[in-house]
């Protein structure tokens, strides 16, 4: 089995029975990885493995154990930080995001890729209120996040369905 089956197989194991939405959590893993695509192989490893630190008991020493340094620290970086509510959680890990540089900017692609199959989600399924809060998150998202050239045709369709 190739690493990159091994990542969805390991995701697929660590998300159980977790839906998003009312659909089996790997549709939406598949929907990141599909926009990872061309930015390699390590990129849908990393969107496979992209929530699997935030949503499921898996520890970074077992990501580190069964994938390397590299993917466990870009997970680690794809993973919200701790905090009383979202807002206090997006405000931490925009800041570790916004200080990311040199090949661990991959994560930062990943979680635009993420950030893009949530919203193309919300429009198709006309879910306004998670819709709503991440236009009104996006100032702070793409202060932290974006990185001129790094995946410009993501944020073209983000900021052109967001409306900014």
């Amino acid at each position: 089995m190739s690493v990159l089956e091994t990542a969805r197989q390991f995701a697929i194991a660590a998300h159980g029975a977790q839906r998003y939405g009312d659909q089996p959590y790997i549709l939406h893993l598949d929907a990141v990885a599909r926009l990872a695509e061309p930015y390699g192989e390590e990129a849908v490893i990393l969107a496979y493995l992209h929530d699997v630190l935030e949503d499921t008991p898996v520890t970074e020493a077992a990501i580190r154990q069964a994938f390397g340094d590299f993917v466990a620290d870009c997970v680690a970086i794809l993973t919200d930080e701790p905090g009383a509510d979202r807002r206090e959680r997006k405000f931490l890990t925009y800041a570790k995001m916004a200080d990311i540089e040199n090949r661990l900017a991959l994560a930062l692609i990943v979680k635009v890729c993420d950030r893009l199959a949530n919203v193309r989600a919300c429009v198709r399924e006309g879910d306004r209120m998670r819709f709503e809060r991440y236009r009104q998150e996006h100032p702070a998202f793409h202060t932290a996040v974006y990185r001129a050239g790094l995946c410009d045709d993501l944020w073209a369709e983000l900021d052109r369905l967001l409306g900014v």
